[in-house]
């Protein structure tokens, strides 16, 4: 594992975003002696509590990794500021549901985020910044979107997506989650290759292969990795990203490992 150019005080934290805090997972890694370690791995109760954990994690300079959209694509913005029943759209569905970032994505890892406009993404889009809002108020901190690559100074925030963090790292990003025998057994495998990533000892390994939401957690830690180590996709569109949100996700694959 080679060490990163991070300062030694910089936390990162993934959050894997459902709309039920129970389904809510937890990562907390720091930077020792160059080198990421994950610190504690839990999953969400209540949302009060989660509040309270993150906080308690929380000192600058923190990066927030999110697993969740951050934002809404800016033609369906468009379409519903006066909204009238009845009138069309004039904006193709796929437009209207879809971001500049989610077809960024697919284009380049051929695996495409949910459509944060019209599935059931956008509730759980609802409850990350929710989520956010609340531990601004908590930290009385701001708690910006992150732009620029590399190390940090404040509290941040970015958007993540795990399986987009497999891909490209050329390993499994589908058939790890839920129950099942062969669904741990991918959770396992996927454990055992980001360890070239992060270290972390074997209970935080156990609840990596017990459920997906600490397993996601945990990668949402190292896409947090590869935006402060500068190894992330920036938007082309700035101005686009800042209205819709981006997905940071590394540009080439650093594991050498099957797809499924």
């Amino acid at each position: 594992m080679a060490k990163l150019r991070i300062p030694p005080q910089t936390r990162i934290i993934g959050v894997d975003l459902a709309t039920n805090a129970k389904n809510v997972g937890l990562a907390l890694c720091a930077i020792t002696d160059g080198r990421p370690e994950l610190l504690e791995v839990a999953i969400g109760k209540t949302w009060p509590a989660i509040d309270e954990q993150v906080a308690s994690w929380t000192t600058a300079p923190t990066l927030l990794a999110l697993d969740a959209p951050l934002g809404w694509p800016a033609p369906l913005g468009e379409s519903l500021h006066d909204p009238r029943a009845g009138a069309a759209f004039e904006h193709s569905p796929n437009a209207m549901f879809r971001r500049a970032t989610d077809d960024a994505i697919a284009e380049r890892l051929g695996k495409r985020p949910l459509d944060v406009g019209s599935d059931r993404i956008a509730r759980t889009a609802h409850a990350a910044l929710s989520f956010l809002k609340r531990l601004r108020n908590k930290l009385a901190a701001p708690i910006p979107l992150a732009w620029k690559l590399g190390p940090i100074a404040t509290i941040t925030a970015i958007e993540v997506y795990p399986a987009g963090t497999l891909a490209a790292r050329n390993l499994p990003h589908s058939g790890y989650k839920g129950p099942g025998n062969e669904t741990t057994a991918r959770r396992h495998e996927l454990t055992r290759a980001i360890t070239e990533q992060l270290s972390f000892d074997a209970a935080a390994a156990k609840e990596m292969a017990r459920t997906d939401h600490a397993l996601d957690a945990v990668l949402c830690v190292c896409a947090g990795l590869d935006f402060l180590a500068g190894n992330a996709v920036p938007p082309e569109d700035r101005s686009l990203a800042e209205k819709e949100g981006w997905i940071w996700v590394a540009p080439t694959r650093a594991l050498d490992a099957p797809h499924p």
